[in-house]
């Protein structure tokens, strides 16, 4: 399975034509909703297909933390407002994963921070949360965030932060933090957020997309 995961990496970054990519949204136990914003990744996908001439499955798939499908995709998306909880069996799952190359984006919904972030302590007892600087490559391509990360939503009126798990100098984890970013990438029906604010949400998704498999 490591292998496997090596190998999808090493295909995208060279963007080789014939290997669709597909990357997975995280389905987690706890009473979170997991599942929430459903059109996000899909668009996601579609931008960056667009703009990054990409070869990401319009397809999105959906992995349990435990599962050893996850190895098959090297970037997952975790999402929701409430409750998380790993067992020992699926912290060492998801471990072995991200160790393996993969990737996993944690975005905040609104009210994740305080039960995820213990959660991924437990993944990674070794390590801590690493607050990334403006300065960061990820917020410089292929789109210039001399900011950070943009604010799609208001939530608690705080300034939007980006958390990292960084393993022997790679970033594993990435935790998005009071922007809320998922948002911002759904069908603009949902939410009735302004083609600006969509589009910053977008680029930046994208730059995480770019960092993931150029890095």
């Amino acid at each position: 399975m490591k292998r496997l995961l090596t190998i999808v990496l090493f295909l995208m970054s060279l963007g080789a034509a014939a290997q669709q990519t597909q990357i997975a949204l995280l389905k987690y136990r706890g009473g979170g909703d997991w599942y929430a914003n459903p059109t996000s990744l899909p668009n996601l996908v579609k931008f960056c297909n667009q703009e990054l001439h990409t070869n990401l499955n319009p397809d999105i798939a959906t992995v349990e933390v435990g599962s050893p499908d996850i190895f098959n995709y090297p970037f997952v998306h975790m999402t929701g407002h409430g409750n998380v909880r790993f067992d020992k069996a699926e912290c060492e799952n998801l471990r072995n994963y991200l160790l393996a190359g993969g990737f996993l984006h944690i975005d905040d919904n609104y009210g994740l921070k305080d039960f995820v972030m213990p959660q991924m302590q437990k993944v990674f007892p070794e390590l801590e949360w690493v607050e990334l600087p403006y300065s960061h490559p990820i917020f410089k391509e292929p789109y210039a965030f001399p900011n950070g990360l943009p604010k799609v939503h208001e939530h608690d009126l705080k300034t939007p932060q980006a958390f990292a798990m960084i393993y022997e100098g790679r970033i594993v984890c990435l935790f998005t933090y009071e922007c809320d970013l998922g948002d911002g990438w759904e069908d603009q029906r949902v939410h009735k957020d302004s083609d600006e604010i969509r589009l910053k949400a977008l680029k930046m998704g994208a730059n995480i997309i770019q960092y993931v498999f150029t890095k």
